[in-house]
């Protein structure tokens, strides 16, 4: 009977799953064009998926090897399964091999049902509880049919006679393991995103975040431009299908994990935002309907069953129900948090900046101060709607060389929109008297220099940012300098991840855009700098996010922390798990309320560390960190701690370091 049944069950099943492809691609070709290599991307999908997958999902051992036995179990049980019971090919080889893959499936099923006996809040639950079933009847069941087939149980024992009920009961018991993992992987449920997890990982929007040689991803993280000269191209997403299509196919690869809610600074603050809500109310708005069957941790203050949406209905309605509602969209500090942790490589932040710019481009609804700011920098070149020409007053006694007057020199140092902040002009002075001391070829722009922009383009006005920026590159482009220095990740970041794309493929050739945190380090190294020991209390390191997870850059900070001699108290959330300060993203700006504020969270973090004071390599984060009501620690920049530090060198310590960096330049030249 099971002869007859099983290659009927099989089929039926991968009929059924690739009508459901064809249906679920459907509703991904709703969004809007987006070129891809197919063969290319179909043929990078292996490694993609074992190495730069793995590489975030290796974070948590017991999880990844769970995951190992059981998908790996599971895609090699399939194959066979479809050999050996399908097609009837009954080699004891090949049903060894079944049984050795259905087992390793239906161990890592044990440690599947082990997790949900008592899950954590951020995973989703519903449909989801059932999926430990699910594993262990489809790799038990596979695993009793296949025990004939190697002659470790009698070939006619479930033929014929009394035995025919217990063949029902296994062909049952394959049938629902059949419908969860075919069925259910293209036409909806807990397996959904085996199937578009791994057409997602081949087509990624950024296929740059994938590495291509040993040692894991990538980093991709600058902003896509809009083409505003596309009269036909919408400003921005307001509606589910002005996504792009691999857009939508990275939202239904979604696995409900919740490891983006976990880290999410606005969910664990109770503003209006849950990252992993948000990649679900998408797929609503997708495939149409509402938000009522989702089985996961609500918007805070915003129950489960008010949203609903259809592919080309609005994202954020003006009246009525909406998929999303604004508030969510402006809580978001664009930290990337949510896209470090997702084990799927969901660009989470991409769709809301995307979502934003409609917003404030169509609507021109940008809450509470976010117009005024972006007014400021349209009629001011800075936010803050200050006098361009009052720059440099605060450098009045400091002298400073101007690139006007140099042409060219080694370093320009890049002072961003801190140069009107009395607070960030102490860190600006600070950095001067280290370049100075190190006897730097520097100078600045002046009132030359513009807002890079940032700010503009996380709120969405991305025809601001692109004025910005271009006439930014127009004045770089009169001079010649080999390094841009500056103490703001966020010009940082944009000036050397999204600049170029404004700017042609050669902008950024000729020249490196430094953190200051970096290039102090690269000093001290070479020999140009020399401190004092330090003889402080207890010091901790706070992350900014454009630094770290924008950029990877870790380990400078803390080797100058470790050059002035100070042994760093990590928070428990450090590294590329640093929690936001809140100042990112425009968060400040639009200041969406919720339970609590974010930089609130994050002082106590440095107060469970034990720390006196907290170094800090961000104006937004020297800002918000400082702004803590009873803070227990002291907020310092790096480059204050290192111009507090400093030693006069004598003319022994000049000449060495003269030495060694004309050793390594002529090094460089032999190399070239």
């Amino acid at each position: 009977m099971l002869e007859t049944l099983l290659p009927i069950l099989i089929f039926t099943a991968l009929a059924l799953a690739v009508i459901g492809a064809v249906r679920r691609m459907r509703l991904w070709r709703q969004g809007r064009p987006s070129r891809v290599n197919l063969l290319q991307g179909l043929a990078a999908m292996p490694r993609r998926y074992l190495v730069d997958l793995h590489h975030v999902v290796g974070r948590d051992k017991m999880i990844s090897n769970t995951h190992v036995a059981t998908a790996g179990g599971f895609v090699a049980a399939a194959v066979l399964m479809i050999l050996v019971h399908g097609l009837g090919i009954a080699n004891p080889l090949l049903g060894g091999l079944l049984l050795l893959a259905s087992t390793s499936m239906f161990v890592g099923s044990l440690f599947v049902a082990r997790r949900r006996l008592n899950p954590p809040a951020r995973l989703s639950k519903g449909p989801w509880m059932r999926l430990p079933k699910s594993l262990m009847a489809f790799s038990l069941g596979v695993f009793l049919i296949t025990l004939p087939t190697v002659g470790l149980l009698p070939q006619g024992l479930l033929e014929g006679g009394s035995s025919w009920l217990l063949a029902l009961v296994l062909a049952g018991v394959v049938a629902w393991g059949l419908g969860e993992m075919f069925f259910g992987m293209t036409w909806g449920g807990p397996m959904k995103h085996a199937f578009a997890g791994a057409l997602h990982l081949a087509f990624h929007r950024r296929a740059e975040r994938f590495s291509t040689k040993k040692g894991g991803a990538g980093r991709s993280t600058g902003l896509k431009a809009l083409n505003l000269e596309d009269e036909a191209a919408p400003l921005g997403v307001e509606k589910p299908a002005d996504f792009t299509w691999n857009q939508l196919l990275g939202f239904d690869a979604c696995v409900q994990c919740g490891r983006c809610e976990a880290v999410c600074p606005a969910f664990a603050a109770g503003q209006p935002l849950n990252p992993k809500k948000l990649i679900q109310d998408m797929v609503v708005g997708m495939a149409g309907g509402s938000d009522a069957a989702y089985a996961g941790s609500p918007y805070p203050g915003k129950p489960v069953g008010e949203h609903a949406g259809s592919p080309h209905g609005p994202i954020v309605a003006l009246q009525g129900k909406a998929l999303v509602d604004a508030d969510t969209l402006w809580s978001c500090t664009t930290c990337r948090a949510c896209v470090e942790e997702c084990p799927m490589m969901i660009e989470h932040v991409d769709a809301i900046v995307d979502m934003r710019r409609h917003l404030t481009l169509e609507r021109g609804k940008t809450p509470n101060k976010g117009a005024e700011v972006l007014d400021n920098l349209i009629a001011t070149d800075n936010p803050g709607g200050f006098d361009p020409g009052s720059r440099l007053n605060w450098a009045a006694d400091l002298n400073l060389p101007l690139m006007a007057d140099l042409k060219q020199v080694d370093v320009l140092l890049w002072l961003g929109d801190g140069a009107f902040d009395m607070r960030n002009q102490r860190t600006l002075r600070a950095l001067v008297k280290v370049l100075r001391a190190a006897e730097v070829d520097f100078a600045v722009l002046g009132t030359e220099e513009r807002d890079s922009g940032d700010v503009a383009r996380r709120l969405g006005d991305e025809a601001t940012f692109q004025s910005l920026a271009k006439r930014n590159i127009a004045t770089l482009a009169k001079y010649r300098f080999l390094q841009i220095v500056t103490c703001d990740p966020h010009s940082f970041h944009v000036l050397g991840n999204e600049y170029g794309e404004l700017g042609g493929p050669d902008f950024n050739a000729n020249y490196e855009v430094r953190h200051h945190s970096t290039f102090i380090a690269e000093l001290f190294d070479a020999g140009r700098l020399t401190f004092a020991p330090w003889k402080g209390g207890s010091v901790t390191y706070h992350d900014p996010c454009y630094l770290g997870r924008y950029n990877g850059e870790y380990e400078a900070p803390r080797n100058v922390l470790k050059a002035l001699g100070i042994e760093v108290k990590e928070m428990e959330r450090s590294g590329f798990r640093s929690r936001c300060c809140g100042g990112g993203g425009g968060a400040p700006i639009t200041d969406i309320p919720g339970e609590r504020r974010i930089p609130d969270m994050r002082m106590n973090d440095v107060k469970e560390s034990g720390a006196e004071l907290v170094a800090v390599g961000c104006p937004q984060c020297t800002a918000m960190l400082e702004g803590v009501v009873d803070a227990s620690a002291e907020v310092r920049d790096i480059a204050e701690l290192v111009a507090d530090a400093l030693v006069e060198r004598s003319a022994d310590d000049v000449s060495g370091a003269s030495r060694r960096t004309t050793a390594s330049t002529t090094a460089e030249e032999v190399i070239v």
